[in-house]
């Protein structure tokens, strides 16, 4: 591309190192063995020295050649200087060579905010469920989510010692997604993918509302939106408010960037502003096709235990 490519196209083509950095970070702390666990609020959500050195890394990397952008991540670190070696100042060279969408070329660095899960899937990551694991940064510009990158560090490993480990995938609206073979679930067959340890009574009568032919629980929400995307699943339904702007940030424009839609549970879009409220309190629902449906099947007692919480 000629020239100094927009801001958003080069933020993204950092990002995409950047993801790739720490999801190397991520392999080399579990190779290691000192996993460093601390729970956050409970069993169910903590925190490895994973997530805190991959945070690290992505916030800083990103500052220093963006300064004025903000970035919002899952983690609560004190402020402390970040060690050189977990900087990664490359450019993805293929995401610098398309062209921005044009209602993008004119976006002030400013403008832009990115919201960052350094390692989605914690749980899973500390129990061996690899592949539930991402690395998520998300790009919000005027509240809507518009750019993504999500690494997962350890896709092909169960395919042992002679598989390259690790995938990238990218996308921005306007412009599609890239690093996966899109693919879907047969029309004739509804196939949930819901929370694998956040369950209770209203997220399993929503799903069950769905009237789903199998329903899959995994970890991350990185991971649920690739089982859209791969053809696994037909929906992503959580019906709780347990999940954050982090979590669905750069998993929805890749989903909105293949025709999907990512909403709450009452249809209405998330907004990603750096100053709204970092829970998606209304639950989570996507699907790849079809999202008017499984918003028609979501029970009014589900709607009401949410808007209550």
């Amino acid at each position: 591309m000629s020239g100094n490519p927009p801001v958003v196209m080069r933020l993204v083509a950092s990002a995409y190192k950047v993801a790739e950095k720490a999801g190397a970070i991520v392999r080399k702390v579990l190779h290691s063995g000192e996993l460093g666990i601390v729970e956050k609020t409970g069993a169910n959500d903590l925190q490895t020295m994973a997530d805190r050195l991959a945070q690290q890394s992505i916030c800083e990397s990103l500052s220093r050649h963006f300064p004025k952008i903000t970035i919002i991540g899952e983690e609560d670190l004190p402020p402390e200087k970040v060690q050189e070696d977990l900087i990664e100042t490359g450019q993805a060279e293929e995401i610098l060579q398309r062209s921005c969408p044009d209602e993008f070329k004119e976006v002030k660095e400013e403008e832009l905010v990115v919201w960052v899960d350094p390692l989605d899937g914690t749980k899973e990551y500390t129990e061996g469920l690899l592949d539930n694991v991402t690395v998520l940064i998300g790009i919000a510009y005027g509240g809507r989510a518009i750019a993504g990158v999500i690494n997962q560090p350890f896709y092909n490993y169960q395919l042992g010692a002679e598989a390259t480990l690790g995938r990238t995938i990218w996308g921005i609206l306007g412009l599609g997604a890239f690093g996966f073979k899109l693919q879907e679930v047969p029309e004739d067959r509804r196939i949930v993918t819901t929370t694998r340890s956040h369950s209770n009574k209203v997220v399993t009568d929503c799903v069950n509302a769905m009237e789903p032919h199998d329903v899959i629980r995994v970890g991350g929400a990185g991971n649920k939106i690739i089982q859209l995307i791969e053809g696994k699943a037909s929906a992503y339904v959580f019906a709780s408010p347990g999940c954050k702007k982090w979590d669905t940030c750069a998993p929805e424009v890749i989903l909105h960037a293949v025709g999907g839609k990512l909403t709450d549970m009452y249809g209405k879009p998330y907004c990603y502003h750096a100053d709204v409220k970092h829970m998606n309190s209304a639950g989570v629902l996507a699907a790849l096709r079809n999202h008017e449906y499984y918003v028609s099947r979501v029970p009014p007692s589900v709607l009401q235990a949410l808007k209550n919480d």
